[in-house]
């Protein structure tokens, strides 16, 4: 398949040359989903404006939501987790100080910050890193120049299924050489209710969200951009998990160069430095009856940059993105013996891993003729780990006598998609090669405990790079009051990294079943298939649905964990004058193609109905804008194949969402 693509690539881009001929253009439009969020652009049509970036994301056929609680949900893309996917904010690479993934980037901002998020499928979304699953960037919200201006926006919101409290607020002010947006949130909710009022005990947590971004003209056609986000969460409890989060603290700063449309050769160029600093800090000191006290922070620092030129030539937009980052993730674990008189027990979970990576990419949208384009993309990566501490490199030499505290690993992406479009009929296929690096936890964890699967799990350095070869492809329709999308994508991952058991090692965790460390299976295989469709019924009444499947086994014929089964949602919207309202129905069918193996059992098939109601009207020079509504009406009693430890979701919500624009 490997040869199938490189082929296809050289044949397509050959073509391509011959096309050259047609003028212009500037009209590419590939595969990518977006989704709108920013507070401050709410409209009636959005059902739960105030809602967390978890719940906007989950709008999306290509991504699922892992839950270990109410916070932080974990995002998986076509079905694979965090390893596999990137998340990016504003194109920045920022990770995790975390070793059981509480703290997922998407968790350190808000909806205040963000104007959307581009989802993009498999190596579409290698542009800001390597990549198999794909990629989410998220974009931050922010004025642009022009008329003198100032606007401020005040936010509040109730949800009592946890009594949440949400306060926001924010400051723009515009003109034309210079703009500043300054936004606040806070949200501070207690445990939830799962349905029949059944408390779900650590499940609270509080959050302040403060954020800036600040542009400057300092020419007819060039800018330079500071921003700033400190997000700070405490007292955040994990009901799925043994421990719970007494900190996570992030501070992600940026200063940004743009050159604005010169000609139509050089196009723009964007150069950005960015830092950001993690601090994450789990803990049981919560839980009233715990084997052994453990307290185990983590921290992740990164450096980085890059630098986007883009450009047209005749009918080529050209796209050429050189970046870079390096980022230290160290995390360690105390054990405080119960008999004082007995020494602590202390380890190096995450052993001071540098890593380095250099990256070139490239891109080319050819506009072919009228209707036809064609995107291709490459890129290629210098990837280095190394540990730097001595104590974690001589803990990991128990394992691997022969292994070298530094590791360099060389990462290839390659992409082409072809679109047809006009107008009413849609048509798309593609294919992609790409591989990735064993991430820090794959490759230098130490005795992690993955409650899940109830196993200690050790890393391996010597794994080698995870590669996909990818197809996918879309047929679609769209009429004047009709749209639908067909799409379809299967993934054949080599050296598909998983956790085998070690029989002779004792775990470390009290309570655990053993001991597993990463290796990698010959390969697996990830298909998955949405329908998304609209109907406008009347003029102030909208119909749509979407429907998601995805099917998961490795090359041992095993199921893999967390691929959603039939799963489907579908809305009537009805939007008049001031008016608005929603009713929505969301469900799964029987979790059956469970992966025991991994840790997986059955879940029951569930369907939930959602009713909302929106208003807006001015009082003064004021707009308001008010949504109410209620979510798991019937407060159903249910567990998601998503669900880590089938935890139970929340039952019956009333919530209430206002807006003041002044």
């Amino acid at each position: 398949m490997k040869q199938l693509i490189i082929l296809s690539f050289l044949l397509l881009y050959s073509f391509n040359f011959k096309a050259q001929m047609v003028q212009d253009s500037g009209k590419s439009h590939h595969i990518q989903e977006v989704i709108v969020i920013g507070a401050t652009k709410v409209s009636t049509k959005e059902n739960k404006p105030l809602g967390s970036i978890d719940e906007y994301l989950q709008k999306s056929s290509k991504v699922d939501m892992i839950k270990r609680g109410a916070y932080a949900w974990e995002p998986l893309i076509n079905g694979m987790p965090t390893e596999r996917t990137l998340v990016t904010i504003d194109g920045m690479r920022i990770f995790g100080a975390c070793t059981d993934k509480m703290d997922p980037i998407t968790s350190y901002i808000e909806v205040s910050n963000l104007m959307e998020a581009s989802i993009s499928s498999g190596q579409e979304g290698s542009c800001h890193g390597n990549t198999i699953g794909g990629s989410i960037d998220l974009k931050r919200n922010k004025s642009i120049f022009g008329t003198e201006k100032w606007n401020f926006n005040v936010n509040s919101g109730f949800e009592s299924v946890n009594m949440q409290k949400i306060l926001g607020a924010e400051a723009k002010y515009k003109s034309q050489k210079f703009y500043s947006d300054v936004n606040f949130m806070r949200r501070d909710a207690e445990n939830y209710e799962a349905g029949g009022n059944v408390e779900i005990p650590y499940s609270k947590f509080k959050k302040v969200n403060v954020s800036g971004v600040s542009g400057f003209k300092i020419g007819e056609n060039k800018l330079v951009e500071a921003s700033v986000i400190y997000d700070k969460a405490t007292d955040v409890g994990y009901p799925a998990l043994p421990m719970d989060v007494s900190l996570a603290e992030a501070l992600i700063t940026s200063f940004k160069f743009q050159i604005l449309p010169v000609n139509n050769f050089f196009k723009s160029w964007e150069a950005k430095v960015y830092f950001n600093n993690i601090m994450h800090r789990m803990d049981d000191t919560k839980r009233p009856t715990v084997p052994i006290h453990m307290d185990m922070p983590g921290w992740s620092k990164t450096f980085g940059y890059y630098s986007h030129l883009k450009s047209i030539v005749r009918n080529h937009n050209l796209l050429l993105n050189i970046n870079g980052f390096y980022n230290k993730s160290s995390a360690e674990m105390t054990m405080y013996p119960n008999d004082k008189s007995e020494k602590l027990m202390f380890m190096l979970t995450w052993p001071d891993v540098k890593t380095l990576a250099q990256a070139l990419y490239m891109e080319d949208q050819v506009q072919m003729d009228e209707h036809s384009s064609l995107k291709l993309s490459a890129s290629v990566t210098a990837h280095q780990n190394k540990i730097e501490s001595e104590f974690g490199l001589n803990s990991l030499q128990i394992f691997y006598p022969e292994m070298n505290a530094e590791k360099t690993r060389i990462l290839k992406s390659f992409a082409t998609n072809y679109q047809f479009d006009n107008n009413s009929f849609q048509a798309g296929l593609g294919l992609g090669y790409g591989d990735r690096a064993p991430s820090v936890s794959e490759g230098y964890g130490f005795y992690l405990f993955n409650s899940f699967e109830r196993y200690d799990y050790i890393g391996n350095p010597n794994l080698k790079n995870e590669t996909s070869l990818e197809a996918n492809a879309f047929l679609g329709i769209k009429r004047e009051k009709y749209s639908s999308k067909l799409s379809a994508s299967y993934f054949h991952i080599s050296n598909y990294i998983v956790g085998k058991i070690i029989n002779d090692l004792v775990p470390m965790t009290i309570g655990a079943r053993g001991v597993k460390n990463y290796t990698a299976l010959e390969h697996a295989g990830i298909f998955n298939i949405s329908l998304n469709t609209e109907f406008q019924i009347a003029e102030t009444l909208k119909w749509s649905s979407q429907l998601v499947y995805t099917r998961g086994k490795d090359s041992e014929g095993q199921n893999l964990p967390f691929m959603s089964p039939f799963g489907y949602q579908t809305s009537l919207k009805f939007d008049l004058n001031k008016w608005s309202s929603e009713f929505l129905m969301t469900g799964n069918t029987k979790h059956e193609k469970y992966a025991m193996i991994y840790g997986e059992s059955e879940t029951p098939a569930y369907f939930l109905l959602n009713f909302n109601l929106g208003y807006q009207l001015s009082v003064g020079g004021t707009k308001v804008f008010a949504k109410a509504g209620i979510e798991n009406i019937f407060d159903r009693y249910y567990t998601t194949y998503a669900d880590w430890n089938q935890i139970p979701r929340p039952g019956r919500n009333f919530f209430i969402n206002l807006n003041f624009n002044l």
